[in-house]
């Protein structure tokens, strides 16, 4: 394979801006790991006792992630994530106001390999408060990361809550509206479909959102990002393939899938985890109007999820021609 070198002489903020989205793959595939292994070294080692201190923490802290997190303005406006968004860039675009005394449920979609446009317009800068002022944003994550001793505080200081039912049902249920709970609805198995160019969906089945926005009566949002399925490549894994079936079931045992994907390096365009620069543009669509029902019929949760469904699809030919995408490809649920 030929290697493709970065010229010498780009510019000094192209190389911060690479250098700050290598620190931003660090944490989402090192981190955790790192910092379990820092804690078992505190307990081997002579400092045994911090650990402890930090276990007790640990167990009258366990609920937080589930009851709103503990945010840190100063983390989320950190100035590597100025860089990280301006590397792809990372866009977040409007198209309808959201009146803030209302909660919200936002659907992103598609799950990408690492959900950059998720993390990058949510719980980074000032573009959603800026466009949707009011609004406090929670990205939901698997819960398994809040288990990870000392990764969990970075996590939540970025504005990242637990996925559990609880965690949705206690950001829902602020009576004075405000709150946005954004929600990755494809999952983790939708990572396995985050080939260029593909646009299916992991959605029919996923219904357990529609549930909890009829419970709390919150207004359903589309969401759309282009370009997130851009930013890597993955071994070719179709359904069927043996490949596939051994992710399916990893995903099945862990909670998390496995995607073997492959981009660029550090210094060089040829091979590497580092994410290729694609513009990403998140679309955040108009709000599907909700009332609150707190024993929905299988009937009503099945209506507004064939609702949700034509609202996602009519976001998406609205705004493809925008963003690249052929005139003749659609979503595919």
């Amino acid at each position: 394979m030929k290697v493709e070198f970065a010229p010498i002489n780009i510019p000094l903020k192209r190389r911060i801006q690479t250098v700050a989205v290598l620190q931003w793959i660090f944490s989402f595939l090192l981190l955790a790991e790192f910092c379990c292994g820092f804690f078992v070294i505190l307990i081997l080692g002579n400092f045994w006792f911090l650990a402890v201190l930090y276990l007790l923490w640990l167990y009258f802290d366990w609920e937080t992630p589930c009851t709103g997190g503990r945010r840190s303005q100063w983390v989320r406006s950190w100035t590597v994530w100025k860089y990280f968004r301006e590397y792809f860039p990372i866009h977040l675009i409007k198209t309808s106001d959201l009146n803030p005394n209302h909660n919200y449920l936002l659907g992103f979609h598609p799950h990408g390999v690492l959900v950059a446009g998720a993390f990058g317009n949510f719980c980074t800068g000032p573009s959603f408060k800026n466009l949707f002022p009011g609004l406090t944003p929670y990205l939901h994550i698997m819960p398994i990361w809040f288990g990870c001793p000392f990764f969990r505080e970075y996590i939540m200081s970025a504005g990242m809550v637990s996925a559990s039912k609880e965690s949705v049902s206690y950001v829902l249920n602020n009576e004075g509206g405000g709150h946005a709970s954004i929600i990755v609805i494809g999952g983790a198995e939708e990572s396995l479909n985050a080939h260029p160019g593909s646009l299916t969906l992991n959605i029919l089945k996923r219904k357990g959102f529609i549930k909890m926005a009829l419970k709390h009566g919150a207004h359903l949002v589309p969401v759309f990002s282009f370009g997130e399925n851009e930013l890597f490549k993955q071994v070719a894994n179709p359904k069927g393939s043996w490949l596939r079936n051994v992710q399916e079931k990893l995903q099945k045992i862990m909670g998390f899938a496995l995607p073997l994907f492959h981009a660029r390096g550090v210094f060089q365009y040829s091979f590497g985890l580092i994410p290729y620069r694609q513009p990403i543009h998140t679309v955040v669509g108009s709000p599907i109007p909700v009332k609150r029902n707190l024993n929905p019929t299988t009937e009503e949760i099945e209506q507004l999820h064939a609702l949700y469904l034509q609202k996602l699809r009519k976001l998406f030919e609205e705004h493809k021609g925008n963003y690249g995408i052929p005139e003749h490809k659609s979503l595919i649920f």
